[in-house]
C-alpha cells in the first residue's frame, strides 16, 4: 500500500486497528529513521481508544498508555540499544499479559522473545515522499 501523506498514515492505522485487533497484539514495525513508524503507532493508539498524546519512546526505550478495555498499549523503540539488557525482561513480562497490546520499533535485539505470531509492518521511505507499506 503506498501512503501518500501523514495523515493518510493515521487513517491507516486507525483503520488497522479497527479491523484487526487480534493481529495488533503484537506489531513489530520495521524502517528508517523518518519513515513514518511513530505516526503509525499514533494512529493506532488513536484507534485503540488512547486519549493522551503518543510520542517516540526513542529516549525512554518504552512509553506505557492505559487501554480503555484494560491492559496495557507499550510501545518500545530498540533504536539505541545494542544490547537491551533489563529491557528484555521489561519485554517479556509485558508479553506475558494477554491484555496489552505491544509495538516494537528496532526490534533485531530482541527477536528471540517476540513472538512468531507477531504482525511485522515494513515501512519504506520513497524518494517522492510517499511511503510504501508492506504486512
Amino acid at each position: 500500500m503506498i501512503i501518500h501523506s501523514e495523515q493518510e498514515m493515521l487513517e491507516f492505522a486507525k483503520n488497522f486497528a479497527a479491523a484487526e485487533p487480534s493481529q495488533a497484539r503484537v506489531i513489530e514495525l520495521i524502517g528508517d529513521v523518518g519513515a513514518g513508524k511513530t505516526t503509525f503507532v499514533r494512529g493506532l493508539a488513536e484507534g485503540l481508544g488512547i486519549k493522551e498524546p503518543v510520542t517516540s519512546p526513542s529516549f525512554t526505550i518504552s512509553k506505557t498508555y492505559a487501554l480503555p478495555t484494560g491492559g496495557h498499549f507499550i510501545h518500545y523503540d530498540f533504536y539505541r540499544l545494542s544490547d537491551p539488557g533489563l529491557m528484555t525482561e521489561d519485554l517479556a513480562e509485558n508479553l506475558a499479559n494477554p491484555e496489552n497490546i505491544i509495538v516494537v520499533e528496532w526490534g533485531e535485539s530482541v527477536n528471540d522473545i517476540l513472538p512468531e505470531n507477531r504482525t511485522i509492518i515494513n515501512i519504506k521511505y520513497n524518494e517522492n515522499g510517499t511511503r510504501e507499506v508492506i504486512l
